[in-house]
């Protein structure tokens, strides 16, 4: 134990001192006016390409670099992305807060952080929108309304509303709502920080799973579980789970949890140049 808690004392103190680093960033390029505050903005703006961008989402003290997804309607902040178990998501409650993982390359595995993801979804009203694909390479997907994530003194508690999509509703455990309350959510916990609630609960679902995570129900939706190699090498359910497609035994090959702003307004269609217009198109038989 004295071991681990060194460990992680080291681990919060060299996550503070990048953070106090980045302060001291030349950042004359950094103002509101200038960046984009969530990818929603970049693709209304009529960014199409999927790839890293640097947004500053309001309350944000510096900018960031996240990956903008555009397919599915476009304008979605990518924050979490399994794709081979090359990142281990068995972290420190300070990992998850402020991020680790590549988030550059389309095919690296990363967390944007819970600091970000509350700043990113307190701006406004947001979707959020989950792709997930088996070994088998079916894929499907699940969307919900009204996601958000509260602060650090609220232990980053997710909010979700309505579901749609063809993997299922495995967050509906996360809906808890009480008389005259709406919905309480559900708080996040790591090994070294449980959430509020059923403690004893949580600590044996962090301790089988491994990983930082909305727990409610254990692995009903677990998204940050261990990554098995294979789709039935998991012996119990401490996998990347989606009980509501493939059950809780089943790890699934890849995920992506994306966020992206309601009201979205897509940039118009772009439109050939009027000599191009002119040119007579070509039929099956033109050569």
């Amino acid at each position: 134990m004295n071991v681990i808690n060194d460990q992680h004392r080291y681990i919060q103190e060299l996550q503070n001192s990048q953070a106090q680093q980045l302060e001291y960033l030349p950042n004359s390029h950094l103002g509101p006016e200038n960046l984009y505050r969530d990818c929603s903005e970049v693709f209304a703006d009529g960014n199409m390409a999927s790839g890293p961008y640097v947004i500053r989402p309001d309350g944000s003290p510096v900018a960031l670099s996240v990956y903008c997804d555009m397919n599915n309607g476009g304008g979605w902040t990518v924050f979490q992305r399994r794709r081979d178990g090359k990142e281990s998501f068995d972290r420190a409650w300070v990992e998850y807060k402020h991020g680790f993982g590549d988030i550059y390359s389309p095919d690296g595995e990363f967390w944007l952080g819970n600091d970000n993801l509350h700043d990113l979804t307190s701006q406004g009203n947001y979707d959020l929108r989950i792709d997930m694909e088996d070994f088998e390479g079916n894929q499907r997907y699940a969307e919900y309304k009204n996601f958000k994530v509260d602060d650090a003194e609220d232990q980053y508690q997710l909010h979700v509303g309505e579901y749609t999509g063809n993997a299922g509703d495995a967050l509906a455990q996360h809906k808890r709502t009480g008389p005259g309350l709406g919905s309480l959510g559900v708080k996040f916990s790591t090994y070294d920080q449980l959430n509020e609630g059923d403690e004893e609960n949580n600590a044996r679902c962090i301790r089988h799973s491994k990983s930082g995570w909305w727990f409610s129900r254990c692995n009903s939706g677990n998204l940050n579980g261990h990554y098995y190699k294979g789709p039935y090498q998991a012996m119990t359910d401490d996998g990347v789970v989606w009980y509501t497609w493939h059950g809780w035994w089943y790890s699934i090959k890849s995920v992506v949890m994306m966020v992206r702003a309601a009201d979205l307004e897509h940039p118009p269609p772009v439109i050939a140049p009027l000599s191009e217009q002119l040119q007579p198109s070509k039929t099956a038989g033109d050569h």
